[in-house]
């Protein structure tokens, strides 16, 4: 049934617990979630920006520590067993402008010991950033008992920002991809990793040790995971509809689809919050600094 109450709009809110427990609208994707946690252990998602996924990959990590009363009401939350929970990892490269390979491995550095410190770790000896990476995640498996998750966001950001200097975006591949090799060899201490970025990740070679690394960006089992589908607006956003012309909405932001023609297309979240919020239509999406800064550099 449509919800008769309206709620705050998440415009910009990544952070699921903030969602769940600030009354922000939500949209469950957690049946794509149940899905991606049971049937692999590797997965890639590409997705444009400001379309979910950071929020995704934070609703996993809520969902691997075990926090429960976050997901009371939503569709896993009978299907989980709450007793068990992961360490989590999580890295992101989805603030700022990387100017340097100093700089990012200065980055990368910091976001280590960040994850370090949340799950209460220590590095006992100097070592580069793939030993520091695979230290962490050993670590925190002997620690926890339990094999860890890694999730990570904007995996290809610092590349693609630095697109028009070829040979600081080669720089940045190289750094990037002494990252992400430590993955395939911390096999025995993973329980779970999810990639997401905008670009495709066989274009940069960053992955090229880890071949059982599922894309799932043009599955149609995942072609609504993020995004909102026509069901998402009539029910959940059904108290943000009056006196918006509902045809007009599907015409402008009904635009996206991944998996091909037998799969629904979805809505940009971006842009469908926005003109909830400002009650007339326009292109949010398109004139959003994220975007621009993407043409311009394109």
């Amino acid at each position: 049934m449509p919800s008769i109450q309206r709620r705050k709009l998440p415009i910009g809110i990544q952070t699921f617990s903030d969602i769940r427990e600030d009354g922000y609208y939500y949209v469950d994707k957690t049946c794509f979630i149940e899905k991606l946690a049971n049937q692999n252990k590797y997965y890639f998602l590409s997705r444009p920006r400001r379309f979910g996924k950071s929020l995704l990959l934070d609703t996993l990590g809520c969902l691997f520590e075990g926090r429960e009363a976050l997901f009371e009401g939503l569709y896993i939350h009978d299907k989980w067993d709450w007793q068990t929970r992961y360490p989590v990892v999580r890295l992101s490269f989805g603030s700022g402008v990387v100017q340097s390979r100093k700089e990012l491995d200065v980055r990368i550095r910091e976001q280590l010991r960040t994850e370090r410190e949340r799950l209460g770790l220590t590095l006992d000896h100097d070592t580069d950033i793939a030993g520091e990476f695979e230290t962490l995640i050993r670590q925190a498996h002997a620690q926890a008992g339990q094999r860890v998750v890694v999730l990570i966001d904007e995996y290809d950001k610092p590349i693609l920002d630095n697109l028009l200097n070829p040979e600081l975006a080669r720089e940045l591949r190289e750094g990037l991809k002494n990252l992400y090799s430590v993955l395939k060899d911390a096999d025995p201490h993973l329980h779970f990793v999810l990639l997401t970025g905008v670009s495709k990740f066989s274009k940069v070679s960053l992955f090229s040790g880890l071949n059982n690394l599922r894309d799932i960006t043009l599955s149609s089992d995942y072609a609504a995971i993020c995004g909102y589908t026509d069901d998402d607006i009539d029910t959940v956003f059904a108290p943000e509809l009056s006196g918006l012309n509902r045809e007009e909405i599907r015409r402008w932001y009904n635009g996206y689809r991944w998996g091909g023609q037998k799969v629904p297309s979805v809505y940009n979240p971006f842009d469908v919050l926005l003109l909830f919020e400002e009650r007339e239509f326009g292109p949010y999406w398109f004139e959003s600094p994220q975007c621009q800064d993407k043409c311009r550099t394109l």
